[in-house]
């Protein structure tokens, strides 16, 4: 299971991002539940920024409603976080999450992509 997300870079505040994690699985069936985007800055926790289910139910941390929207695309297993009206408190390293089924494992586990950084200037 390989998770990859791209899209970071930097931006001034007020300006827009949008991140893509895409997932690719070999050798076995299997079944995406939710995806999702978390952030960590230096010296902090990691903490959720936002969640999508498989029937598209999302939820957002309070610091991002209305300015982030969480989508995915089914068919090609990607995730993406659309970033408007970014501030500098949003910088951080954005690592994309999937909670999928492997056949082959016969068992629902978490798996994590690499993480894209996400730096916003004032």
């Amino acid at each position: 299971v390989q998770l990859q997300a791209s899209g970071g870079g930097l931006v001034q505040a007020g300006g827009s991002l949008r991140l893509s994690c895409s997932c690719a699985i070999s050798g076995s069936g299997f079944t995406i539940n939710t995806m999702a985007w978390y952030r960590q800055a230096p010296g902090k926790q990691r903490e959720l920024v936002a969640g999508i289910t498989s029937g598209d139910s999302t939820n957002y941390a309070d610091s991002v409603k209305g300015r982030f929207t969480i989508s995915r695309d089914n068919a090609k297993n990607t995730v993406y976080l659309q970033m408007n009206s970014l501030r500098v408190e949003d910088t951080s390293v954005y690592y994309c999450k999937a909670f999928l089924f492997l056949n082959k494992d016969n068992r629902w586990s978490d798996y994590w992509g690499q993480g894209t950084q996400v730096t916003v200037s004032s």
